[in-house]
């Protein structure tokens, strides 16, 4: 047996299991039933959430069985014909009202039959669950599901840890064995990283988030030869972090991630019962302080958006959900879950209730006086009824009923001595009453003459006169007026019991004309007959008196508990044995669970009958109940509670019921477990049949059956028989899933065939002393007859072993040797039908590793793609090469990584390289035995050039922008004075550029001092310096270009200068 978990739920886990194709394998789980109240739920998966109830077929059963003297739990996954696909990660989930565990395992099935049995699937190890490996392949919408379920509080740190971690890791000349990628240990544990070193004298730094690590208690360091080793004890939150190992420039890193153990819910909620406002408080306690919890209401999670309504409190272990002003809309059933535990609880909310404000008073009153009872309740819509002794007070003209707001009134005018009485008031709807006594003061006169007998006056107005009624607890006083002369002895007697204590709960008081009674807290055993005697001398009188004592009921008995139900039962009581003096209104119902301590209340009305039917319940929860009587007093003690009991439901009807095969004598019957089991958990199966025209089932199978496939023996041949299987539990029988046609007993032919599995169709090789282990499946029925032959001859029983079903045959050699070499054949016959087929085992005697691929060689590079080209290794290993792995590496990192592998060609293109970098390629051989020692690998390293990007202008036709002059703007006429230099300017347009000319009265001016030449932009200008009357005349502007040329023409007149005129003719003067 596997030691005791503390947290988990197994006694046993199901394990890492192996089967070949075609085989049949079973991976078992026990759950310890001890300590729970009802069957646990148990789910199988898949993967991450493939849900494996969903599959149940032809391939794959689950079965579930109880163990009543151990109280163990089994459940079982059977995998029925195991093919390739079903290879994978599986998971095994367990869950309680209070507690969750999980356990995953592995399935790995063999193509080439290695196994030498068909086990169970059971091996020594036990898988852990890998958060690292479960973070990496979950999609991100799984992320917050996952850090909830184990626990992790960094979620966002550990995502960014988990990108940094590489794949493969770089081969170092340091490190012999590096950190793996990543490790994970739970909250308290001890956890050791090893690496091994190169050289065993070196010193390594061990570092903890960038900083290193100093020798403490908790950090221990071990060198032992190449191994050095980081111990670090008791983990706590603050040891998840990013580890390295320094050897001179060399690291190695490491993420380490400490798994907080499943919050456990140590003391679970309690269901609670509030009136209409009141503040609502739902506490429980988990197993660690300032665990995270989710709370749900009927299924719904209440977030933090509904603050305003709900409130979360932690305070240490103590978990709160506070409602401050409850609603009739609150009420519902409460869930706080963890990752370990769940527990449930009921809020009933309920009008609130009745509070007294002003109680009525006991009074006394004199003959004709008004006597008035008040009393004050907090809702003024309550209405209620007064009673007299237990009777109804119905209003006259004398007697009034009033009621104001809060307040109620009885008004009685004019009292008489019939009126005193006990009254009470009961509000309508409320399981109490208010009560007080009216007491009659008469006063009477007489005459009295002297030595007058004794005698005794009680006057009550018709009524019976020997019977008073009082509330137990009440005070009960009897003021009887006498008279007599001279003045009388009084004597009270009860059965004979004289009564003359002056003081204690019963007494005597003794006055000149009358004599008091008084009972302080009326008892029922003060009910009976007194009498009262007055004597003196004259003579004697006596009277008797009836005292009646009425109380609440004394508490039924204990309810009984019958027609459990899924979420119900029906509750049945017996009436009080002492109805308290008065009739029984009604009765009240209160539920409570098993371990808690509070009372719920079932019903705000008064059951009038001795049934009631409990309703809202929840499934595999232990209750009990208890019943209060109510009477016109009040409400009686509450009875013994009752028996405890738990209310299941049985399950529903087996699914897929079907006939699986039929012979002369027996009928082969499966089906798939109900759809829905309960908290009854399943005791089983009772499959019946009936003959055709008969209406008695007849027991198939001796009591119950945990399976789920049954074969009916001892059958007569020939008959049609009807079958029906129903599902039993605790709580009874399902209903019964029948096949509707009758079913013949009789065998059905069929032809034998065998089906040679894909992998068996070619020559089997194997090695010398491997284990031979052949599955061969087949058809065929009834039995064939099976026949191994080897070479054409028999084969020996001592060497070969042979084993046979209704379905397979299996051959097996336990050390396959030379001379079992062969051409093997199987026979399957069937009367006078068979079927045969042949298998060739080859045995290779010595077999190893191949030697590497020759002439490896980079043939072309273009773009992003490199071409390879290598011939076979000249050392096959004495096998067939099956093909070959081709790896690359970044010249930068040297980091190999495999582009293809089980590759069968000598040539291929390596594609998507990046630009820029230099690759090395290196290709491995491959046979039976693995891949190569070493690899060939490429000298020189392929270099993925950059591809420039130029820019290509469009070709278009050039145009010709050439054209002949053309002047634009043309020169002007002008008339200047002489001695002030002047310009002509004109404008042109030419393409190509013009050559300008000008002439004056056509001689050219390009030589001539006096002239200068202009030209910007196309505008063209003339300046004449200091022109003279001689400058004046026809100024031309020619251009001229390749295209054709153009001139202008203006005319330039001089005028002379007055002053100057005046100047030269005074010189002429003189």
């Amino acid at each position: 047996e596997e030691p005791a978990d503390p947290i988990g739920l197994f006694v046993t886990r199901p394990q890492d299991g192996e089967v070949t194709v075609g085989g049949n394998i079973t991976f078992t789980a026990k759950v310890a039933g001890e300590s729970l109240l009802k069957k646990p739920s148990v789910k199988w998966f898949k993967g991450k959430w493939m849900d494996l109830a969903s599959k149940v077929g032809q391939h794959l059963q689950l079965h579930d069985s109880y163990d009543r003297n151990n109280k163990v739990y089994t459940f079982e996954l059977e995998i029925i014909e195991a093919n390739m696909t079903f290879a994978g990660g599986y998971r095994c989930e367990v869950s309680t009202k209070d507690k969750f565990d999980s356990s995953n395992f592995n399935l790995t099935v063999n193509d080439i039959l290695i196994s030498s049995c068909r086990g169970d699937g059971k091996t020594e190890s036990q898988p852990d669950v890998d958060v690292w490996e479960i973070l990496r392949k979950a999609p991100p919408s799984e992320y917050e599901k996952i850090a909830f379920q184990y626990g992790i509080t960094d979620l966002r740190g550990m995502l960014k840890r988990l990108k940094r971690i590489k794949k493969e890791e770089k081969k170092s000349t340091a490190f012999l064995k590096k950190l793996d990628p990543a490790y994970q240990v739970d909250k308290g544990q001890k956890i050791k990283l090893m690496v091994e070193v190169a050289n065993p004298d070196a010193d390594v730094k061990w570092l903890k988030n960038g900083q290193e690590i100093q020798v403490s208690g908790r950090y221990i360091f071990e060198a032992v030869g190449n191994k050095r080793i980081l111990t670090i004890n008791h983990c706590s939150l603050a040891d998840d972090a990013a580890y390295e190992c320094v050897v001179g420039e060399e690291k190695s890193f490491t993420e380490l991630f400490v798994k907080e153990p499943p919050i456990l819910i140590t003391r679970p909620l309690e269901d609670q019962m509030v009136m209409v406002g009141e503040r609502v408080e739902f506490e429980c306690e988990v197993s660690e302080e300032g665990a995270t919890v989710k709370w749900e209401k009927d299924g719904v999670e209440l977030t933090r958006e509904e603050t305003f309504k709900y409130r979360f409190k932690k305070d240490g272990k103590k978990q709160y959900l506070i409602i401050n002003e409850s609603t009739k809309e609150d009420s519902g059933h409460y869930t706080v879950k963890t990752n370990g535990g769940v527990s449930v609880a009921e809020l009933i909310v309920q009008e609130k209730k009745l509070e007294v404000y002003q109680s009525i008073a006991d009074l006394t009153v004199k003959a004709r006086d008004q006597a008035v009872f008040k009393c004050e309740v907090s809702d003024e819509n309550v209405k209620g009824i007064w009673l007299k002794n237990g009777k109804e007070v119905v209003p006259d003209e004398r007697i009034k009923i009033s009621h104001i707001g809060r307040i109620h009134k009885l008004t009685i005018e004019d009292v008489t001595p019939g009126d005193e009485a006990d009254y009470s008031f009961i509000p309508q709807g409320f399981a109490y009453n208010l009560s007080a006594k009216l007491q009659f003061l008469e006063v009477k006169i007489d005459f009295v003459p002297r030595e007058e007998p004794p005698k005794i006056h009680l006057d009550c107005l018709g009524q019976s006169p020997d019977t008073i009624v009082v509330v137990a607890g009440n005070k009960l006083r009897l003021d009887v007026p006498i008279s007599g002369d001279p003045t009388p002895t009084v004597i009270w007697q009860k059965v004979n019991k004289l009564l003359f204590e002056s003081e204690g709960r019963v007494r005597v008081e003794k006055h000149e004309d009358h004599c008091v009674f008084i009972i302080e807290g009326a008892e029922k055993e003060d009910e009976g007959v007194y009498r009262v005697i007055v004597k003196n001398p004259v003579g004697e009188d006596k009277a008797d008196i009836t005292v009646k004592v009425i109380d609440v009921p004394d508490p039924p008995e204990a309810p009984k508990i019958s027609n459990i139900g899924e979420d119900y039962c029906t509750v049945q009581w017996q009436p009080p044995k002492y109805d308290g003096g008065q009739p029984v209104l009604g009765y009240i119902l209160e539920r409570k669970k098993k371990k808690s301590y509070r009372w719920m209340r079932l019903n705000f009305d008064l059951l009038k009958e001795l049934t009631y039917e409990a309703k809202r319940m929840i499934e595999g929860v232990v209750y009990e109940m208890r019943i209060y009587a109510v009477n016109s007093i009040g409400m009686s003690r509450p009875s013994p509670a009752s028996q405890p009991f738990m209310p299941i439901a049985p399950p529903s009807e087996p699914t897929h019921f079907t006939v699986e095969d039929v012979s002369d004598s027996t009928v082969a019957l499966k089906w798939r477990p109900p759809e829905r089991i309960g908290a009854g958990g399943l005791d089983g199966y009772i499959v019946e049949y009936c003959k055709e025209g008969s209406t008695e089932w007849i027991p198939a199978l001796p009591g119950l059956t945990e399976r789920t496939s049954a074969l009916i023996k001892d059958l007569v041949t020939g008959d049609k028989l009807h079958f029906r299987i129903k599902a039993i539990n605790l709580a009874g029988e399902s209903g019964a899933a029948i096949i509707k046609e009758p079913i013949t007993v009789q065998e059905i032919l069929q032809r034998p065939k065998i089906w040679l599995p894909r992998h068996l169709r070619q020559t089997l090789v194997k090695k010398v002393g491997e284990t031979i282990n052949i599955v061969i499946p087949f058809q065929g029925k009834p039995r064939p007859k099976i026949t191994w032959t080897k070479d054409g001859q028999s084969l020996d029983a001592k060497d070969v072993g042979i084993r046979n079903s209704n379905t397979d045959t299996i051959l097996f050699i336990r050390k396959a040797e030379l001379h079992h070499s062969g051409a093997y054949e199987i026979t399957l016959q069937i009367e006078n039908m068979t079927d045969k087929v042949k298998q060739r085992f080859v045995h290779v005697s010595s077999a190893d590793k191949p030697g590497p691929p020759q002439n490896i060689k980079l043939t072309d590079v273009w773009g992003f793609n490199a071409a390879l080209e290598w011939t076979p290794p000249q050392d096959d290993g004495n096998a067939q090469i099956l093909g070959y792995t081709v790896q690359k590496a970044d010249k930068k990192t040297m980091e190999w990584y495999t582009v293809f592998d089980h590759y069968r060609r000598t040539n291929c293109v390596v594609s998507e390289l990046i630009m820029g970098n230099e690759y090395f390629f290196r290709v491995f051989s491959e046979n039976l035995c693995g891949l190569s020692e070493t690899a060939a690998t490429t000298k020189n390293p392929a270099y993925i050039q950059k591809t420039g990007t130029t820019y290509k202008p469009p070709c278009y036709k050039e145009h010709d922008f050439s054209e002949p002059p053309k002047f634009t703007h043309p020169l002007v006429n002008r008339s200047v004075i002489a001695g002030y230099n002047t310009t002509l300017s004109c404008a042109v347009r030419g393409i190509p550029k013009p050559k300008i000319y000008w002439y004056k009265n056509k001689v050219d001016l390009s030589g001539d001092a006096k002239y200068r030449m202009f030209s910007k932009q196309g505008v063209l200008t003339l300046e004449i310096r200091k022109p003279t009357p001689f400058d004046g005349g026809f100024y031309t502007c020619k251009a001229v270009n390749e295209c054709g040329e153009a001139e202008i023409e203006c005319k330039l007149d001089v005028r002379g200068n007055r002053m100057s005129i005046m100047h030269n003719t005074n010189t002429a003067v003189k």
